[in-house]
């Protein structure tokens, strides 16, 4: 059986896991996880991520003979190619790495369409997509909406409990709950303590989840067609918490994997096999282009417009809460912290 390595590539870092070829579905022969470095780019850290599995590969005897990377946006994906030099190297939009590995399982239906809700760390991709012809019906991003949020707001509420936290470990506090009810925060330098429930963790993220969801009904509005399904993706989904808010606010049958953050690592490596180096993109529907499927009843734009300024004024909470972060630690000498302050808006990409 041939060894495959897949990657997934994002503003947060790099995830990877190998394995032989037709077996992406089971526990992997390896992975690891690479953070991205503030100041550095994305390519830093897909390529430290690939060293290591290839020298642990090589520990074992063995030998890695393809890799595939999956990339959210063109300027990841250009970078990531010119660091790639002469290497073999398949890069492959992320959305399809995801519909990919989801079609593999047999979660994906076999026609309609599904919204690929990614929630990861480092923001919120929200993508319609077509099953039948893997087409990209409209996409949405948000660099506010995301786990580096959430980590602002519980350790915002930590302080104010009189518990000082950093980041990493306000992350774990966070993880933690997504399977115990409770844990406990301590402050390293006075000691004090506070105990912080799944409840509190889901009050905090209560107006986000909400305000996200009409990301799903912009998308629904603008392509006229109604999805059959909603994806939950990326790491922040593991939350018992996140998944039964978008469950009552989405009326739309749910798809979730146990690992969600790997969907697309798992993509890339059924597609590593399949294409051992070039680009495998993804089609995007043309301005003015339609599909030939029922519309769906149409979404009162006022509460379309009213969710939109919500979450703008709920962005602009947590982004004045990372600025006060960023001044009081700033990045390395020469480089920057990946941006959080972003909204972007892409329905009806034009074709490529």
């Amino acid at each position: 059986m041939v060894l495959v390595l897949g990657v997934s590539a994002g503003a947060g870092g790099a995830r990877a896991m190998s394995t032989h070829s037709d077996q992406p579905h089971l526990p992997p022969i390896d992975r690891c996880h690479v953070p991205r470095r503030a100041g550095a780019g994305v390519e830093e850290a897909v390529f430290e991520a690939i060293r290591q599995m290839r020298r642990s590969a090589q520990l074992r005897d063995e030998l890695i003979t393809a890799t595939a990377v999956t990339c959210r946006c063109p300027l990841h994906a250009d970078a990531i190619r010119s660091a790639a030099g002469s290497s073999r190297l398949t890069i492959v939009d992320e959305p399809l790495a995801q519909l990919r590995y989801l079609r593999f399982t047999g979660r994906l239906p076999e026609s309609g369409t599904v919204i690929l809700y990614d929630l990861g760390s480092s923001g919120l991709t929200v993508t319609h997509a077509d099953c039948r012809t893997d087409t990209i019906l409209s996409s949405k991003r948000s660099t506010v909406l995301g786990g580096d949020g959430y980590d602002a707001l519980l350790r915002w509420q930590l302080a104010r409990g009189g518990v000082l936290t950093d980041r990493l470990t306000s992350r774990r506090h966070r993880e933690a709950l997504s399977s115990a009810r409770v844990v406990t925060a301590t402050d390293a330098g006075s000691g004090g303590r506070a105990v912080v429930t799944r409840s509190d963790l889901a009050e905090l993220c209560a107006a986000s989840i909400h305000h996200s969801a009409s990301f799903v009904r912009q998308l629904v509005e603008e392509s006229g067609v109604r999805p059959d399904a909603l994806v939950l993706l990326g790491g922040c989904t593991r939350s018992p918490s996140v998944r039964a808010e978008l469950a009552e606010l989405v009326d739309l049958p749910v798809i979730y994997d146990p690992e969600p953050e790997y969907v697309s690592a798992r993509g890339a490596l059924l597609l590593a096999a399949e294409r051992p180096s070039g680009d495998v993109r993804m089609a995007r529907l043309r301005a003015g282009a339609t599909l030939y499927r029922p519309a769906t009843a149409g979404v009162d734009r006022r509460k379309v417009i009213a969710a939109v300024a919500v979450t703008a004024a709920l962005g602009a909470t947590i982004a004045g809460l990372l600025a006060v972060e960023r001044n009081s630690a700033r990045a390395p000498h020469g480089g920057t912290a990946p941006t959080q302050i972003e909204l972007r808006m892409t329905p009806g990409l034009p074709g490529n």
